[in-house]
């Protein structure tokens, strides 16, 4: 590893990420109450979702690391080598190393802000490729990140698989593609990943696992506020539900009281009645127009479109789009 990181997350005097803390607070004040699905990642957190990953209901992963497999000589022929590799949320940089081996890039800089995680990844990574000088970064990526100085005059391919980008809505989405172009800059590239609409039942079997490892995911965010802000939420009163919004064309997970409950968390009163639920995590699904349409608001042009043999999930590589005065 080239760095050991740059940690960019504001902690307050007793180590508490003062975002993580204001995004609930304010978000169990609303109705419905919501949590913001990027805090559902601490090191717990992150560690389930790679459980998750290998679940027989949950294709994403499975789709997409076939087209990683797959389209190495596009990738090799439309990005070239010598870019550096930003990857927005890498976790466990799993599918990273068909990406690298198709593209020979200068350098791999990991954005995660799940911070012990990143750096055992970054070290695995590191390990798998030896000569790449890779700089992880400890970062919210929701924001525009200052990317380390040996990066910074190579062009840079973004990569954001896995259809986190389903996470928000589009307005959200929007700002986050428009602020990925601004830390990647003029020159640069976008390769991410887009889950496709398909049927309610394949979707909700992929969020609510037989296993239950999706449910101890969902819940995992109640223990992590209680954990870090002092909360004293019943997490046994709570349970994991996922529904398809068809309206809105995505998955929901909620966590549903089960009877009224009361809690505080830092020193703040909060309650639930019977029925009421915790919304922590929206996945969008798209088709060809409605990636196009969000990726242009974003900032980027669509170049290439690659689905699995399935038809089930998706990789778009954009360009950053030039400014430009008329149509």
């Amino acid at each position: 590893m080239a760095a050991s990181g740059i940690a960019l997350v504001e902690l307050d005097e007793r180590g508490v990420d003062k975002a993580f803390r204001a995004d609930v607070l304010e978000g169990l004040s609303q109705w419905p109450k919501a949590i913001p699905a990027r805090w559902l990642y601490d090191d717990a957190g992150s560690q389930l979702f790679e459980d998750i990953t290998a679940l027989p209901e949950y294709y994403p992963t499975r789709s997409e690391r076939q087209i990683l497999e797959h389209r190495q000589a596009d990738f090799a022929r439309l990005i070239g080598p010598g870019r550096a590799v930003v990857e927005f949320g890498s976790g466990s940089s799993v599918k990273t190393p068909l990406l690298l081996g198709a593209i020979d890039p200068a350098a791999y800089v990991p954005l995660d802000i799940a911070g012990d995680f990143l750096r055992a990844a970054a070290r695995d990574l590191s390990a798998k490729f030896p000569g790449l000088p890779v700089y992880p970064v400890e970062a919210d990526f929701m924001k525009p990140v200052t990317l380390p100085d040996e990066v910074e005059d190579l062009p840079k391919l973004g990569f954001f698989p896995g259809s986190t980008i389903g996470n928000m809505v589009a307005r959200t989405a929007v700002d986050l593609l428009r602020s990925m172009r601004q830390t990647l800059g003029e020159s640069s590239m976008l390769l991410i990943g887009m889950d496709l609409i398909k049927d309610p039942q394949v979707l909700i079997a992929a969020y609510d696992d037989a296993q239950g490892v999706t449910a101890e995911f969902n819940l995992n965010l109640a223990r992590r506020v209680n954990r870090e802000l002092k909360g004293t939420i019943p997490v046994d009163k709570l349970r994991h539900v996922a529904r398809w919004n068809d309206t809105f064309a995505r998955i929901e997970m909620h966590l549903e009281a089960q009877e009224d409950i009361a809690f505080e968390i830092s020193g703040r009163a909060f309650a639930m009645e019977k029925g009421e639920t915790i919304h922590t995590e929206n996945s969008h699904k798209f088709d060809r127009r409605s990636q196009y349409t969000l990726l242009l608001a974003g900032g980027w042009t669509p170049e290439e479109r690659w689905l699995d043999s399935e038809g089930r999930f998706s990789l778009v590589l954009a360009s950053a789009t030039r400014p430009r005065n008329a149509p």
